[in-house]
């Protein structure tokens, strides 16, 4: 197993993507931190992981919200003595945009999916230096690599994508490594509000991905895995894009183009 005896730390893991790296880390040996703001959906993401016989402590928190964040991690620590994995998944989008965007969902949208990155990452990290070894996973966003709409959650993201070099050349010495993802569209109950409204949203998508199709939750998951185990040893300050082929080419739209 990839994890085994190892504690891991997820964010969002009340669905979606983060609720998807949970259970296949717990799959591999880990030992589960599950943090979600949804009362409701950490303690059904919790249950399904100790019915399933695998160690998990799950806390109800708004990962905005600093004392609570410090809070989760010292009683996590102390509970199991150690943090080996971070993976900082909560996000989403607050605001499109800027023109259109007040100043309150702007500052929404950095705090959640940046600050809040930034602040749970400071945390973990003086438990990984004194460890001398850990794995930080920041879940990115393509939105972060290029022009993809959403003003600020992209520059939000763009922001956690030049943290994760930062604080990979920073903590390195201590044998810590920090890694992104950056997806492309997940099909996650995120989108069941567009979907209710739009029921082929998905494959609308899916016709400008070079893979035909936009990424489930697991695509996602394995992908962290890898970088969250050992056979990312050697690899740190990276920034995967995790999206079907999205950010390397368009060929689908120009053909469309040129056939007009």
């Amino acid at each position: 197993m990839k994890l085994k005896n190892k504690v891991a730390l997820v964010t969002g893991a009340g669905s979606g993507i983060g609720e998807a790296i949970a259970h296949l880390f717990a799959g591999e040996g880990a030992r589960l931190v599950v943090v979600d703001k949804s009362s409701e959906n950490i303690e059904s993401t919790w249950k399904d992981l100790t019915d399933g016989g695998h160690d998990a402590m799950r806390f109800c928190v708004d990962i905005t919200q600093a004392d609570r964040v410090t809070d989760l991690v010292d009683k996590a620590v102390g509970e199991w003595g150690r943090i080996d994995v971070l993976v900082n998944n909560a996000g989403g989008p607050c605001a499109n945009d800027l023109l259109d965007m007040e100043d309150e969902q702007w500052d929404r949208d950095i705090e959640l999916n940046l600050t809040a990155t930034a602040r749970l990452t400071k945390a973990v990290l003086p438990h990984m230096i004194k460890e001398r070894g850990g794995s930080v996973v920041n879940i990115a966003s393509v939105n972060g690599l290029g022009a993809y709409d959403l003003m600020a959650y992209g520059a939000a993201k763009a922001g956690v994508i030049n943290l994760t070099k930062n604080l990979a050349v920073s903590y390195g010495q201590y044998g810590i490594r920090l890694n992104a993802l950056c997806p492309g569209s997940v099909n996650t109950p995120a989108w069941a509000q567009r979907l209710r409204e739009v029921p082929d949203t998905f494959s609308q998508a899916g016709q400008w991905y070079p893979l035909q199709r936009v990424g489930t939750a697991d695509d996602i998951a394995r992908a962290a895995l890898f970088f969250a185990s050992d056979d990312a040893a050697w690899i740190t300050g990276q920034s995967l894009a995790v999206d079907g082929g999205l950010t390397a080419g368009n060929l689908h739209m120009i053909q469309n183009f040129m056939r007009t």
